[in-house]
């Protein structure tokens, strides 16, 4: 049996696993860790480079860039090890930090998808009064609501150790030396759960509904006035379907993903009380590395959609980006 720490007695137990799992665990963790910080990375440098990307859209998909990298290079690496060895060898300080900002930038950037779905709302159910509703100053507002409240709730919640009132007893228990989790009471694991995703989740499922339909009645209305003479096609109406078919497969896979990714963690944090946290480790690592993958995947769905970062991505591999007067290129980027 082997220990985190051999010369301490109360020392956790380490993990032992077969090669082939411990290889494929490794593997597949630190892909995630590369795809979610050169990802972003890549959107991070597009936006900031590129002067025709800067408006307000892109300025919020700029910051949930920024959140996914942090997330990405600050948290990651070190839950990678947490995972693969079940042992922290960090400290307990940095262990509080960890968890900290491990919960405030997974909150912030679930915060961001539904800030964006706000967004979409408004370019798609109310594109007259788009431009005057969703300014500069709105983004700076939707920012400093998702940084500031994720970041004072976790941080709050990990220093206080509010979440842990009523289970001391049972910590004891389950704590050694060299382990770091965070433990959640049943009031607590509910209450984060409602904040950090089932609240945002249902709103954005609910926005991302009321936009499919609204796009949807545009199709049915741009049909029922089409040309009526068929020897005459309606290149108005093949356009419109084609673009209501290409958002409804967005919309089902901005959903899907979040969901798929997301919803196992959130609802194992509400469960695990109530069965006297009988979950195990390796149930709670793959459940964090599948919200994890949330991150990874968000420039893909939120950038790779637009053509504008397909062609920013071009400009960044072949090295046109070095060029003189490279952020000031008129070659077509669309910003909206």
């Amino acid at each position: 049996m082997d220990f985190c720490f051999d010369s301490v007695n109360t020392s956790c137990i380490r993990s032992t696993r077969v090669p082939s799992s411990y290889s494929i665990m490794f593997i597949v963790m630190l892909g995630e860790i590369l795809l979610t910080t050169l990802g972003n990375l890549l959107v991070i440098i597009s936006v900031s480079h590129f002067r025709q990307l800067h408006s307000p859209t892109n300025f919020l998909i700029l910051s949930l860039a920024v959140t996914d990298f942090l997330l990405g290079l600050l948290v990651m690496p070190y839950s990678m090890v947490r995972s693969l060895t079940s042992c922290w060898y960090f400290g307990d300080l940095f262990c509080k930090l960890h968890s900290g900002l491990d919960m405030a930038l997974s909150t912030t950037s679930i915060f961001h998808l539904f800030f964006i779905s706000l967004d979409r709302y408004y370019a798609v159910c109310k594109p007259l009064h788009y431009h005057k509703s969703i300014t500069t100053n709105v983004i700076e507002i939707f920012l400093f609501i998702s940084w500031s409240i994720s970041c004072l709730y976790s941080f709050g919640l990990v220093f206080s150790k509010v979440h842990t009132e009523g289970i001391q007893e049972i910590m004891m228990t389950l704590s050694c030396t060299g382990s770091c989790s965070l433990v959640f009471n049943k009031i607590w694991g509910t209450i984060s759960a409602l904040v950090s995703f089932f609240i945002p989740g249902s709103l954005m499922v609910a926005i991302y509904m009321h936009i499919f339909s609204v796009a949807n009645n545009h199709a049915k209305l741009v049909h029922n006035n089409r040309n009526p003479q068929p020897d005459k096609p309606d290149i108005k109406f093949k356009v419109s379907l084609k673009t209501e078919s290409k958002a409804a497969k967005t919309l089902s896979i901005v959903m899907g993903v979040f969901i798929l990714c997301w919803l196992p963690f959130f609802t194992l944090i509400i469960v695990d009380p109530y069965i006297h946290f009988a979950a195990s480790e390796d149930i709670y690592s793959v459940a964090l590395w599948l919200g994890y993958l949330n991150s990874a995947l968000n420039p893909i769905i939120y950038a790779l959609f637009y053509p504008w970062f397909q062609k920013a991505f071009v400009f960044i591999i072949t090295g046109k980006i070095c060029k003189t007067g490279s952020s000031f290129s008129h070659h077509g980027f669309i910003t909206v």
